[in-house]
């Protein structure tokens, strides 16, 4: 039996993706642009509402905001909240995700106890997913992210969560912080006119109701610097005549975009660092060898401009599992390896207490260490952005999420990160004494191997370093149903609409084949379980940059399209002339999918695409 829950949702009111302009300043122009309530949250304020009827409990949703945010909290009422509660005052203005944590913590603990917290995965104008974490750190929750599934047995909770390369199964027992996938339920949406009068049921709180602050951008560790806009113009040519020689015409335009397009120099070597300068970390993920080689490599060319070195920290293992040669050769000078005492699993929230810990002891313990970290790095992944978002709270250090690219500049770290549907990348620099970043996949490279010329080699000094699990959150299972760099590392997709019968998925074997690509889809191919949901492009899925994008069978939707914004070329087909798809892409072709697969493979195949391959 479940006792009566109080619930509070966490809900952003963001702009239309589809009405964003940049204004002075290479600033968002809010005020142009339609403001809708975010499509994860719309999930939170539906589950929220679900249990607290359920329960014969109370559901209160908070939003953070101008007065016009109040909109947000209109409609969850309408749809079954019992209440709103809007955080308003000119003091949030500028507010990072930790300082928007920490005023949603502050207005949290003012209303009262909960049992339950919601909110989104993420918010998809700046597709962080830190405020969670950091939340659920502020609180001191355990947390649940990405949450498809889940069920209540008294003060327990279980869910199926996803993950970047399929699901995990884990429980806990509330209170606790749960952000939810866009699967989880059917969001919240009521139409204007239908939410009423909840003015009586929405009580404000000033920057003066919540605390003494710093709020906004004076309690905010990072700065937004300069922007680059990525907007891309098609070419929107429709082919015409007949198919074949459509076919043709667009292959040898596949052909030069993808010979005109630069690619990463294959004999680019992990540089020799190993200095006494300042020290750059990376948090390696459990079972993401890749990726920890690419974030090793990245932070040794960060360290050898500093005449520095790297640190290593594993979330798993022990002292005896750790192989400090392939850990040297790809860029690490020591190797932290996280031990759980007692013997038990290491979830992200005790990576993110041990780090912190190493890298700067609590009061008391003798100051600071010496060789405390310059800038951590960790994966932009679901268990990544866990860590690191905890971890930024636990150091009061300034994070970037989702970042694309590295640099220095001045001594301090500058991380490009990508906002609005990928329209722009910003580069984002951090006040704190420790710099902290998570890095999206695949878009860093993958150094080859550093070798010092002796022919002994070398290995990373190798520390053990004990870990006593918090035992909150159990992981019970966990399914592998893809490999989640694939998309991003591709140099070129085919990507399938619903106009593609999944029996026939088959039929593109050879065309990927000639492309040397892979396989993608957009949300509704995904929602159907028709490909995993590591392979969805678009706006709640995954922002690509492949030298060729081909898309079959979709009538391209914004939603959709956003996604391939940094795509060279972009090839639509489709058997409906007036399909919006025609108007995203730079040539398009009516026709049938299939018949024209066959024909550009046959095209591609004779001429075979090595650039590509």
């Amino acid at each position: 039996m479940t006792m009566p829950l109080r619930i509070a949702v966490l809900a952003k009111q963001i702009p239309r993706i589809e009405d964003m302009r940049l204004g002075a300043g290479g600033r968002l122009a809010r005020d142009a642009a339609e403001a809708e309530t975010n499509p994860y949250c719309r999930r939170a304020i539906a589950k929220g509402v679900e249990l607290a009827r359920a329960t014969a409990g109370r559901c209160t949703v908070f939003t953070l905001g101008p007065p016009q945010a109040a909109d947000v909290l209109a409609e969850a009422i309408a749809w079954g909240a019992d209440e709103g509660v809007l955080i308003s005052d000119p003091a949030f203005a500028g507010s990072d995700t930790q300082a928007t944590a920490r005023a949603l913590a502050a207005a949290i603990a003012r209303v009262g106890r909960f049992d339950l917290v919601l909110t989104g995965l993420n918010s998809v104008d700046g597709d962080t997913g830190q405020v969670g974490p950091q939340l659920a750190e502020l609180l001191d929750l355990p947390l649940l992210s990405g949450v498809r599934e889940l069920s209540l047995d008294g003060d327990r909770v279980t869910a199926t969560c996803e993950r970047d390369n399929g699901f995990v199964t884990a429980a806990l027992r509330l209170p606790a912080l749960l952000t939810s996938a866009e699967r989880l339920c059917q969001p919240c949406k009521v139409a204007p006119a239908d939410r009423g009068d909840a003015a009586g049921r929405i009580r404000v709180l000033s920057a003066a109701d919540v605390g003494g602050g710093p709020w906004g951008q004076q309690g905010s560790p990072t700065e937004v610097g300069r922007v680059r806009v990525l907007a891309q113009d098609r070419r929107r040519m429709v082919l015409a005549g007949p198919l074949t020689e459509q076919a043709r015409h667009a292959a040898e335009l596949i052909k030069k975009s993808a010979q005109g397009l630069p690619h990463a120099a294959p004999n680019t070597q992990v540089p020799l660092a190993g200095g006494d300068g300042p020290v750059v970390a990376v948090i390696g993920e459990p079972g993401r060898p890749r990726l920890t080689a690419e974030l090793l490599g990245a932070a040794a060319e960060l360290a050898a401009e500093l005449g520095g070195s790297v640190t290593l920290c594993t979330g798993t293992g022990n002292v005896d599992g750790v192989d400090g040669a392939v850990a040297w050769a790809q860029g690490a000078d020591t190797v932290i390896a996280l031990r759980a005492e007692p013997r038990g699993d290491i979830v992200a929230e005790d990576v993110a207490v041990a780090v912190a810990v190493w890298a700067r002891p609590p009061p008391g313990s003798g100051g600071e260490r010496p060789g405390a970290p310059w800038a951590i790095l960790a994966p932009s992944s679901s268990w990544g952005r866990e860590v690191a978002g905890r971890l930024s709270v636990l150091l009061d250090a300034g994070l970037t999420g989702d970042a694309v690219g590295l640099e220095i500049q001045g001594g301090r770290l500058v991380s490009w990160k990508p906002a609005f549907g990928g329209q722009l990348v910003a580069a984002i620099t951090t006040r704190s004494e420790v710099q902290l970043a998570t890095v999206r996949a695949g878009v860093l490279p993958l150094l080859l191997p550093r070798d010092d010329g002796s022919a002994a080699g070398r290995a990373a000094a190798v520390e053990d370093f004990p870990v006593t699990p918090r035992g909150r959150v159990t992981v019970s299972d966990h399914t592998t149903n893809d490999e989640p760099e694939r998309l991003a590392l591709a140099t070129s997709l085919v990507c399938v609409g619903q106009g593609v019968d999944p029996s026939r998925y088959h039929e593109l074997r050879p065309l990927l084949d000639a492309l040397g690509a892979e396989l993608a889809g957009t949300r509704k191919v995904t929602d159907a379980g028709r490909l995993p949901r590591s392979r969805q492009v678009g706006i709640t899925g995954r922002v690509v940059a492949p030298a060729v994008y081909l898309l079959l069978g979709a009538s391209g939707k914004f939603n959709h399209m956003v996604g391939t914004r940094s795509a060279g070329l972009v090839v639509a087909v489709n058997s409906d002339a007036d399909a919006p798809v025609f108007d995203a892409a730079d040539i398009g072709i009516i026709g049938d999918w299939a018949e024209v697969a066959a024909l550009l493979t046959s095209e591609l195949a004779d001429a075979p695409l090595d650039v590509l391959a």
